[in-house]
């Protein structure tokens, strides 16, 4: 499988596309202006404690209040608070943790109301986007990531991911991390770290540690609702998680893009991917040249079509998005000597769901209608497909098998809101409104209009352009409008169609091809 990486700036923000074998399967859109991103950490304030939900609601500037739930808290709360607090006060400056005294931690089975109180300032980290009508869901248990690590601040212990499966290498990252890490800052040793130089990954924790600082500075000198600290580039934090692709190409339209990928890939020692970095120039827009623009208007429709003859209709509700499996004009029979069977079609459409999911970015509940399968093996074949089409998805998921009404149910985790993106167009006659005006005072206007021009104005030559209906009103008849206007004022209208125009709108021309603007 080839990967490709498409970065495109423009003046409302970034657009990145990620590929796979010339395929979308991936899109982000982040706006210049947006505020509100996972990882972000704002210094707020508590607005409510809700003992029955055992949460509290936080404001952190947006609209709709925060929400923090007891479990989000961390274990480590009570050190956060003392540390926010000294920090706006003045008495804590510093950046280390060494001197600092930890609390002690709070149980799992607690009360919000025993450790947060109304009216307090609290850092805090966006775990998911505002959705809908829905405020930001917020972690008390901060952290800050790089390439190779990740710290939480208040703890002494080291994890390795699962993904390294080498006890030897995870042995001595756990060894290399202990030796290397500030006190009282636990410390996860991501995917990427493994194999990699000990000069690499100091280089690395050092540079999350110099976040941390000027994230404690920003802290002393913060009001309620500031910003102190904001997630790197979106296209720097997407290639981090994919390291372990093959990225055949990384194209960007924009030089500080260029600058800041290249820097990236020299200090991951990605030489492979760093040949394959461009800056495109062509004078065709990037998405365009990649056919990025064409896929997206095909596949955020609400009918996705797929491979054999088949397509799915995509419906989102507030509490569930739900996916529906059609055959399309294919004739569908559980005989295999027929043309196709409902288990090929369904195996085909769970390509194109697992796609849509991660494309679209469809978080919480996820039910799919498949065809019909009577056979249980059949199920289980499918079941197993749709784990396979899933397993490359980064966000975590559950899927439950089949059930007895063909139905498939899903779980995938949701941190920002569902991408869409409106492919309709509003008609072009009623603009949207389901609404247009009698064709009769149309055609009033346009004679009107030439009777002013050929009259009054003295025009010699003139051209009308209008849908191709109204042309032939026009034209229809051995003495058709278009003569009678010849035999009335000596001189030819020109009558051209164009298929773009809607039934009421149309242009007149003068002999030099210029546009006469028509006053209403």
């Amino acid at each position: 499988m080839s990967y490709e990486l498409i970065i495109d700036k423009d003046s409302k923000g970034e657009k990145i596309a990620l590929l796979q074998d010339q395929k979308l399967i991936e899109l982000q859109q982040n706006k210049s202006s947006k505020k509100f991103n996972v990882g972000d950490i704002y210094l707020g304030t508590v607005r409510k404690i809700m003992p029955n939900l055992n949460a509290a609601f936080v404001d952190i500037g947006h609209g709709k209040d925060a929400f923090l739930h007891y479990h989000d808290l961390g274990p480590n709360i009570r050190s956060l608070i003392n540390l926010t607090s000294s920090a706006l006060q003045g008495a804590w400056k510093k950046s280390e943790l060494d001197n600092f005294n930890l609390s002690p931690e709070t149980t799992k089975t607690g009360k919000i109301s025993e450790v947060v109180k109304k009216g307090m300032k609290l850092m805090v980290q966006i775990e998911k986007e505002p959705i809908s009508k829905k405020g930001p869901r917020i972690s008390a248990e901060l952290s800050l990531a790089g390439k190779y690590f990740i710290i939480i601040p208040f703890g002494d212990t080291v994890t390795v991911s699962k993904k390294i499966g080498s006890s030897e290498e995870r042995k001595r990252l756990k060894t290399l991390t202990h030796s290397i890490k500030p006190s009282k800052f636990t410390v996860i040793c991501r995917t990427a770290a493994k194999n990699k130089a000990v000069k690499d990954l100091h280089q690395d924790l050092t540079q999350i540690f110099s976040k941390w600082a000027v994230m404690i500075e920003s802290l002393t000198q913060a009001e309620n609702r500031d910003k102190i600290y904001e997630e790197s580039d979106k296209s720097i934090l997407l290639l981090t998680d994919l390291l372990s692709y093959e990225l055949k190409q990384i194209v960007t339209n924009d030089k500080v893009i260029y600058q800041k990928v290249k820097h990236f890939l020299q200090e991951s020692k990605k030489n492979n991917a760093l040949k394959n970095l461009k800056l495109h120039k062509g004078k065709e827009t990037l998405f365009s040249s990649f056919k990025v623009h064409r896929q997206i208007q095909v596949l955020f429709g609400k009918k996705v079509p797929f491979g054999q003859g088949g397509y799915l209709i995509i419906e989102h509700t507030e509490a569930m998005h739900v996916i529906d499996v059609n055959s399309g004009n294919q004739k569908v029979s559980s005989d295999s000597s027929e043309v196709v069977t409902p288990l090929e079609i369904n195996i085909e459409a769970t390509k194109e769901i697992a796609r849509q999911l991660r494309l679209r970015d469809m978080g919480g509940i996820i039910v799919i209608d498949y065809i019909d399968l009577k056979i249980s093996e059949e199920k289980k074949i499918l079941f197993e497909n749709l784990k396979e089409a899933m397993s490359n998805d980064r966000a975590q998921h559950t899927i439950l098998p089949m059930t007895k009404f063909g139905l498939v149910q899903i779980t995938r985790q949701r941190v920002r809101p569902e991408l869409n993106i409106n492919t309709n167009a509003a008609c072009p006659s009623c603009n949207g409104s389901g609404k247009i005006e009698n064709t009769s005072q149309l055609i009033e206007d346009i004679e009107d209009t030439l009777i002013h021009l050929l009259q009054n104005q003295n025009q010699k030559k003139l051209n009308l352009l209008v849908h191709p209906v109204i042309k032939s009103y026009f034209t229809k008849g051995v003495i058709s409008r278009q003569i009678q206007w010849f035999l009335s004022y000596r001189r030819w209208v020109k009558i051209k169609i164009s298929s773009d125009f809607g039934l009421l709108e149309f242009k007149i021309f003068d002999s030099n091809e210029d546009e006469i603007k028509i006053q209403s």
